[in-house]
Formats: structure tokens, sequence, C-alpha cells
């Protein structure tokens, strides 16, 4: 396995006289790659399943005005 390479940046605050800098150390690209993708799969569940929820609330409640509108914004989620 290839040792990762570790990267720092150091960054000056404008106020600085005579403080120290810190050096922070950059996540590699694959952590934030793997954490933007769970991130957004968490994202698209949670705005899924609140949409499931208001549609089945308009259902019952037979409003179909409410429905309809749901509905259409419920299509890209069925391209699973």
């Amino acid at each position: 396995m290839r040792k990762q390479k570790m990267v720092y940046v150091i960054r000056r605050d404008p106020e600085y006289k005579g403080r120290e800098i810190t050096a922070k150390r950059e996540l590699s690209f694959g952590i934030q790659l793997a954490s933007r993708l769970f991130l957004d799969q968490l994202s698209f569940e949670f705005n899924k399943d609140r949409l499931d929820e208001e549609i089945n609330e308009a259902i019952d409640n037979n409003d179909r005005e409410a429905f309809e509108r749901l509905s259409l914004q419920y299509q890209p989620y069925t391209w699973e």
C-alpha cells in the first residue's frame, strides 16, 4: 500500500501581530469524496421520505391540488 502524502496549509490571521502560526492538514480527496457522497445520500433519503409523507397526507385528505404539486416534485426521485 502506498504511503499517503500529507499536505499542510499555513494560514495566517490578518491580525497576526507575532502570534503563533498554525498548520492544518487537509483531508485527502478520497475522504472528501466519501463524505460528500454520504451527505448527498442522507439528504436524498430525507427529502424523499418527507415528500412520501406529504403525498400520503394529501391522499388521506383528498387534496388533489397538493397531490399533483407534490407528485411533480417527487418525479426526480423515481429514477432509482
